[in-house]
């Protein structure tokens, strides 16, 4: 994360990506995202350009299959934490402290599983390509 900031160019990068997500989510939630297919691929935009923020300076596929793989990963247990969440908040009622306060913890990770997670597959995939890309053509003799 420090690399992302650490050169003026890299900062601007990072300011660009950051503009972008903020707009790209303004705009997806303005009219909400239920049932509404251009605004779910704003919102996962968004969510795609808030990663890029951090890993646009990486140059190496490795890093980007890293996050790759630990975002299939961060899904699966995602998924599972929503669900146990939400099965001990209906334990609770369906009123309370407890109840609301289990169910909202639910609801992030829904978030988590739904938007960033996607992202980040999305960003490690096509990181790990192009850097694949990238890295065989500047390694061979000119």
């Amino acid at each position: 994360m420090i690399q992302a900031f650490s050169t003026s160019r890299n900062r601007v990068w990072s300011l660009i990506y950051f503009a972008i997500c903020g707009i790209s989510a303004v705009v997806a939630f303005i009219p909400g995202i239920s049932h509404n297919p251009p605004d779910i691929v704003l919102a996962v935009l968004s969510a795609s350009a808030l990663i890029l923020v951090f890993v646009h300076p990486w140059r190496t596929s490795r890093q980007f299959l890293y996050l790759l793989f630990s975002s299939v990963i961060g899904f699966i247990v995602s998924v599972i934490f929503h669900n146990v969440f939400e099965a001990i908040a209906l334990k609770f009622g369906s009123s309370g402290l407890v109840y609301e306060l289990l169910n909202g913890i639910g609801v992030i990770f829904f978030l988590i599983a739904l938007f960033l997670c996607p992202a980040c597959m999305l960003v490690g995939t096509i990181g790990a390509i192009i850097m694949a890309i990238f890295g065989r053509h500047s390694s061979s003799p000119g």
